[in-house]
């Protein structure tokens, strides 16, 4: 079945964030496993607009490299359409001027907008990918971030809510440390809110404020349990400095974010602040109808933690599986979780390795292979059906390795359950186009 709601004609009318849990129910039986009519990435927003059938295109938002073509940040558009003339190409690019340490993007619901955020200016560059897929056009930019948000800087990404868009920030004006907000922005780029993060001296009413650094990264929803989860990671005086000189520096590695943060998703409260040391990172929430759970990869640390509702009801957080060792520089940084909720898939930025971990016991992740994709490597996203996986190498301007091991690619791998298995690559260094960062989807074929 089919379901069509006008979520943000609900949400409009209603001006009550209730509409939204409501609004969430109906829509997160559209992205379960069992419906085969869509696809997508795994670790999409339930709330958004779904692809009818396999991905046609990677956008790939790339960092500009100073003397590399035209130097500045830019949106780029891979064909990865089986069959094409162009598959494993680049079809179009487009710069944004200068470089704003292009990071994450997400869609607007209905997928007819991509946003794609700076860490560095605090811009967010907003493309019509509606009109025509496979060349994204420039609409404008929200350049006065700062100054609306109250000082949150430092967007992360944009993460699809009904007739808006949330925004994890990373750090503020005042001081650049990684105090920082949570930000809503309407789907015509219009500001509504600024939630900050809550911290021991203002904690908000949530619980275990004993662990509340203000600090924040990803953040992702749980609709029908009215669940917000948040994690947390470094502010703009770190993330900005180059790292081999940062990682010298005692005082600036000890501002690094050691919580995770529930909100009630609906009043944006924060219920209560998980102890979770080392830097989590992305959050990727379980998608079965009984699976009330989450991971996250802990990058100083390199361990996997879970978030979960226990028997009581009551959430919790706890350390399930060991990554590597974080003495050996393995530095997990993105995690990819399968429709089924049985794989998950975790980059090491620092040894360049994809490791594959049995998650079908969420409380015992088991590593079942490993492969290596890069000299260094970031983000990774998965087809809805689990049989293909696009990675990229670039993590942070200022941190990307150098000389011969500052590999920049984009590479896609075929995945039967038991290895990868390559099938093109792109080195964007020799087509002069940059640091390749964060993916998305694309598609001509959409759903409602």
């Amino acid at each position: 079945m089919k379901l069509k709601l006008p979520l943000d004609i609900v949400l409009r009318r209603s001006g009550s964030f209730v509409w939204l849990g409501l609004a969430a129910t109906l829509v997160c039986g559209l992205a379960g496993p069992g419906v085969t009519a869509r696809a997508d990435e795994t670790c999409s927003s339930p709330y958004l607009a779904r692809i009818e059938g396999q991905e046609e295109f990677v956008y790939v938002w790339t960092l500009g490299v100073e003397g590399l073509g035209d130097g500045s940040d830019k949106l780029v558009v891979v064909d990865v359409k089986p069959g094409s003339a162009s598959y494993g190409k680049v079809l179009h690019s487009h710069s944004v001027g200068g470089r704003h340490e292009a990071h994450h993007g997400g869609f607007t619901d209905d997928r007819r907008q991509l946003w794609l955020s700076g860490l560095e200016s605090s811009k967010i560059f907003i493309y019509d990918v509606h009109s025509e897929p496979a060349r994204p056009r420039y609409v404008k930019t929200i350049e006065n971030f700062e100054k609306t948000t109250g000082g949150a800087v430092g967007p992360h990404g944009v993460y699809a809510l009904p007739g808006r868009v949330l925004v994890p920030c990373l750090s503020n004006a005042k001081d650049q440390s990684g105090r920082t907000a949570l930000v809503e922005y309407s789907n015509e780029g219009d500001f509504i809110a600024t939630h900050w993060l809550p911290t021991k001296a203002e904690p908000r009413g949530a619980a275990g404020a004993e662990f509340a650094d203000g600090y924040g990264y990803d953040a992702r929803v749980l609709p029908r349990k009215n669940a917000l989860l948040t994690t947390s990671f470094t502010g703009w005086k770190n993330y900005t400095r180059d790292f081999g000189d940062l990682a010298k520096d005692a005082e600036a590695m000890k501002q690094f974010g050691g919580s995770m943060v529930l909100w009630n998703f609906h009043t944006r409260q924060p219920k209560k602040v998980f102890s979770v040391p080392g830097a989590p990172l992305e959050i990727r929430w379980a998608w079965g109808e009984k699976h009330n759970y989450a991971f996250t990869a802990a990058a100083l640390t390199s361990k996997l933690w879970l978030c979960y509702e226990d028997e009581k009801g009551e959430w919790q957080a706890k350390e399930v599986a060991h990554i590597g060792d974080p003495k050996g520089g393995v530095l997990p940084v993105d995690i990819s979780l399968s429709a089924d909720d049985k794989t998950l898939f975790v980059d090491g930025f620092g040894d360049g390795k994809c490791r594959v971990f049995d998650v079908s016991n969420p409380h015992q992740p088991r590593q079942i292979f490993e492969k290596q994709i890069g000299k260094q490597l970031n983000m990774v996203s998965q087809s809805w059906d689990g049989k293909r996986l696009y990675f990229t190498s670039s993590l942070l301007a200022h941190w990307d390795k150098g000389g011969a091991d500052n590999e920049q690619f984009v590479r896609a791998y075929g995945w039967d359950g038991k290895e990868l298995q390559a099938k093109f690559e792109l080195d964007f260094t020799a087509l002069k186009l940059g640091r390749p960062h964060h993916m998305l989807f694309g598609s001509t074929k959409v759903g409602k």
